[in-house]
């Protein structure tokens, strides 16, 4: 069941991901300015947020399985629609519905918090993580190589029909279980921001993986240009390869969940965002290009590095939150995740504008600024507060989320 879930959360994450692998190819296709292209991207990551703060509340409302099969019902007909879109407003509304709908990997860990001991949620959540990642990492290889030879239809065909796959593997796996809650809806969907005006641990939490999801989605935005440009001038197929490489990353998060789990997640987030300000800096010289032998081997260092310390904090972040109320688990992911894709979204927009106005250098930059935020707020807010050990779980609160 766990390589199950895991499996789905990796398709349901790679839907958002590989239209950055195919950016160049939607621009011919469609006959449209790179910029213009980009948009989609940011499209599907505001929607992703949209649907992370108004239908992965519902996990606590509505029964699992019947939630996650219509999402992924949902989100395979939008990809088939992507698949044969008449142009850019199109794909770019459809691309919306997409990201808003593809929320399953955060149920998923909602579901699973739940059902394991409280010492042992950082070890599943990594390895749900991993999973998520390979979709991550596997989709932009995926979208590339296809787009290369069949044009940018085929990946969202593909797509959807892997959507589909999934969704009947889910049907026949996930036994049928009641709500969790039974409060009313509006109720459950409120629930997200009461929870982060009341819950500073949460808070903080959404701080740290928004600046730094900001930073990752900055460099992913942007790579695609820069090896199309005239320091690499290769095809889409280079971001997939780019991509491949980092899948190292799905062996580490349940490496950091585990350390998280004993040693508490502020030790690890410090760890983690002092990596993304190094991958910065490593990546740095990365826009020197084929000219110098540095160039392309600091491009797979640095965004290795940088996919490493964001998904590992990422696990610690959830660590620290699903501890807080396990009487409202998918309303606290509601609010940690939205904030952490707005902060993507937000990202991939400042990265195209730094990319735009300073080149490869503004956005290393702008990685660097990001996680030195995040670490002023972490050594601000973790005097006291678990650097020494793992965080408290505290017993369910009486009154409503």
């Amino acid at each position: 069941m766990l390589i199950l879930l895991s499996v789905t959360s990796g398709i349901a994450v790679g839907n958002v991901y590989f239209p950055q692998a195919i950016i160049p190819s939607i621009a011919t296709g469609l006959d449209i300015g790179p910029e213009a292209a980009a948009s989609i991207v940011t499209a599907v990551q505001v929607g992703y947020s949209v649907g992370l703060f108004l239908l992965v509340p519902l996990g606590d409302r509505i029964p699992y399985r019947r939630l996650i099969l219509t999402l992924l019902g949902l989100t395979a007909a939008g990809l088939l629609a992507a698949g044969v879109a008449p142009g850019p407003d199109f794909l770019l509304l459809v691309g919306v519905q997409i990201g808003a709908t593809t929320v399953v990997a955060p149920i998923i860990g909602s579901m699973a918090a739940g059902l394991v001991p409280s010492d042992r949620r950082g070890a599943v959540g990594g390895v749900l993580l991993s999973g998520a990642t390979g979709g991550m990492l596997l989709s932009r290889l995926e979208g590339g190589a296809l787009a290369e030879v069949w044009g940018w239809r085929a990946p969202y065909l593909v797509a959807g029909i892997a959507t589909l796959v999934v969704a009947f593997a889910v049907g026949r796996a996930l036994p049928k279980a009641p709500a969790p809650t039974t409060e009313r809806f509006l109720a459950v969907l409120a629930a997200p921001v009461r929870l982060l005006w009341s819950e500073s641990d949460l808070r903080r939490s959404c701080l740290y993986q928004a600046t730094v999801f900001a930073g990752f989605s900055a460099v992913w935005a942007t790579v695609g240009l820069l090896l199309a440009g005239p320091a690499y001038r290769l095809d889409e197929r280079a971001v997939g390869v780019l991509a491949l490489v980092n899948i190292a990353t799905m062996f580490v998060t349940p490496v950091a969940g585990r350390l998280a789990d004993r040693h508490g997640p502020d030790r690890v987030n410090l760890v983690c965002l002092l990596g993304v300000v190094l991958a910065a800096g490593v990546l740095y010289p990365a826009a020197a290009g084929l000219e110098t032998a540095g160039g392309p081997a600091t491009l797979i260092a640095g965004t290795l590095l940088l996919d490493v310390s964001m998904q590992s904090g990422m696990v610690a972040n959830q660590v620290r939150i699903y501890a807080l109320r396990p009487d409202a688990r998918a309303r606290l992911n509601t609010a940690y995740m939205t904030c952490a894709y707005l902060g993507g979204a937000g990202g991939s927009a400042l990265g195209l504008r730094a990319y735009g106005q300073f080149g490869w250098h503004g956005v290393c930059g702008l990685v660097a600024l990001l996680a030195g935020i995040a670490l002023t707020r972490l050594r601000i807010g973790s005097t006291g507060t678990g650097l020494s050990g793992p965080s408290p779980v505290r017993a369910p609160k009486t009154h409503p989320a």
